[in-house]
């Protein structure tokens, strides 16, 4: 077996040239050095619309949809958090339904004890938003837990 090289391909050989890994911060984490400071309070907000499903559902995806579809051309930053923001939300949503559908048959089967189980999918939301927010204001690029890439 050949070693790993530092890019994680055999042999240390790089396939694709022109590809440029982001800095890390002294926490670790990959960041933007480039964020403006209005980049990143934008990058919050299309995390924060997540709190739209207190009103209406559908706005929860509406709204980072149409934020990252005005400002995708303009940052890589921008374009990085609107796709992840986005791709979480269509991954919460199917989430949602699988673990309603699941909740139902454990639940009866539990004597009501298993439909907490359908709770799931809103305290991943919530927390996932807050760490996404977090790390947008601080210029960090972010990955959600349990998300479905359907934007790449």
């Amino acid at each position: 077996m050949l070693p790993l090289g530092n890019d994680g391909l055999m042999n240390g050989s790089n396939q694709n040239q022109n590809f440029k890994s982001p800095p890390v911060n002294a926490m670790g984490r990959a960041f933007d050095p480039d964020a403006t400071s209005d980049e990143r309070t934008y990058a919050l907000f299309m995390h924060l619309a997540l709190l739209a499903h207190l009103v209406i559902s559908i706005i929860a995806i509406i709204i980072p949809i149409i934020m990252w579809a005005v400002k995708k051309g303009e940052s890589p930053f921008l374009d990085d958090h609107g796709r992840e923001a986005i791709n979480f939300q269509i991954s919460l949503l199917i989430w949602s339904f699988v673990f309603a559908i699941l909740a139902v048959p454990i639940g009866f089967m539990t004597c009501g004890v298993g439909f907490v189980i359908a709770l799931v999918p809103y305290v991943l939301g919530l927390v996932g938003m807050i760490q996404a927010s977090i790390a947008a204001n601080r210029g960090e690029f972010y990955r959600y837990p349990m998300t479905i890439r359907f934007l790449h």
